[in-house]
């Protein structure tokens, strides 16, 4: 059973950057795909950046691609995603997601993980 815990998130200026983190216990990261997802107001939740278990193939949204980047830190089982270029469209709440199965074509699909954190607000303000 994974435990995850978003932080990082807050009010910013468009242009601004962030990064959030996603602490997870219970399990070894390294035997997880692991992603992030957002969900703004009124919106649908939607796939921002992802990794397989191997830490590999990363893959994002073609919203965010060039601007952030996902990672994560095996040692200290935390994923990271580092967002710069802050736009008042990236307003949401970010959620953090794993599975043990996904397979690679899923990655974007939420409801393909099984363990997600309470998330974190992250406001752009213009």
């Amino acid at each position: 059973q994974m435990h995850l815990v978003e932080s990082g998130g807050g009010l910013v200026q468009t242009g601004d950057s962030l990064r959030l983190s996603c602490a997870a216990s219970g399990a070894s990261i390294r035997n997880y795909a692991m992603a992030w997802f957002r969900q703004g107001p009124g919106k649908e939740r939607e796939f921002v950046a992802a990794f397989t278990r191997s830490g590999g193939y990363p893959r994002y949204a073609d919203s965010v691609k060039g601007r952030w980047t996902i990672s994560r830190d095996i040692a200290k089982s935390t994923i990271y995603l580092q967002m710069n270029s802050l736009q008042p469209e990236d307003t949401a709440v970010y959620y953090c997601a794993a599975d043990r199965q996904i397979i690679l074509s899923s990655l974007g699909n939420a409801g393909s993980y099984d363990y997600w954190g309470q998330g974190t607000q992250v406001t752009v303000s213009s």
